[in-house]
């Protein structure tokens, strides 16, 4: 068996060295199981050291230019030999006994793919709140977050990959639809919750409250418009790190 961890990198020389250190320490599991692993960066257009710290780090470096996450997970993608396609933002911390659930999860045979809970380094109490929300829903509706998910790779192109039309939200469509492919398979989607994902509290830190309902409420009241338009998706573009 093969997993292709594909990380999705814009701008991100500030905490990608130490994000792949994470990974690649995490993807010992992968060795102890009997696996083999590659891990992959998508550069999406960075006008940083974004490439060149992947490189450094020993990744397969692939370009996409059009910035937007669903079309970079995509490309990342499209370069994986794996059976097993292993999502990681370039902002987050797995560790090894994540991956030592999903490799479990995986040998078992009843799952198509999934995502982990998520736990932030902070002390809001608000922001606190909205994450336990988040965990609580991922594992009732079996959505993944975006800053990990995993998929068999044949289920994955069967379905075309993350939606394009998307600049946000693209992992919930995702789940969706893998969802209704594990039930004609009679499979199911695993939410990893014993060893949540560390990640980062950056979006929390740079944006405010005020910001982020704003968004929240406009996506509800247009029916998800927003969610196709990169200029209304600011907090994922505007290249704040």
């Amino acid at each position: 068996m093969k997993a292709s961890v594909v990380v999705p990198a814009f701008n991100e020389e500030r905490l990608l060295a130490g994000s792949l250190a994470a990974m690649r320490e995490a993807m010992r599991a992968f060795d102890d199981a009997g696996w083999t692993s590659e891990l992959i960066v998508c550069d999406n257009n960075s006008s940083d050291r974004t490439a060149a710290i992947a490189r450094d780090a020993g990744a397969t470096v692939v370009f996409e230019p059009v910035n937007q996450i669903a079309r970079a997970r995509n490309a990342g993608a499209a370069r994986a030999s794996g059976e097993w396609l292993v999502f990681v933002d370039a902002d987050s911390y797995p560790d090894r006994n994540l991956f030592i659930d999903l490799i479990q999860v995986v040998q078992e045979g009843r799952c198509v793919g999934g995502g982990a809970t998520v736990a932030f380094e902070i002390d809001d109490l608000a922001v606190r709140a909205a994450l336990a929300t988040w965990n609580a829903l991922s594992r009732a509706a079996r959505w993944a977050a975006g800053s990990f998910l995993f998929c068999e790779a044949g289920a994955f192109r069967e379905l075309g990959g993350f939606s394009e039309a998307l600049y946000a939200a693209e992992e919930i469509d995702f789940s969706r639809r893998l969802k209704r492919l594990a039930r004609r398979r009679g499979l199911e989607l695993a939410i990893l919750h014993r060893h949540p994902l560390r990640t980062s509290a950056r979006k929390a830190r740079l944006y405010t409250k005020r910001e982020h309902f704003g968004f929240m409420l406009k996506t509800l009241l247009l029916g998800g418009r927003t969610l196709r338009s990169r200029k209304a998706c600011r907090v994922w573009y505007d290249g704040r790190r």
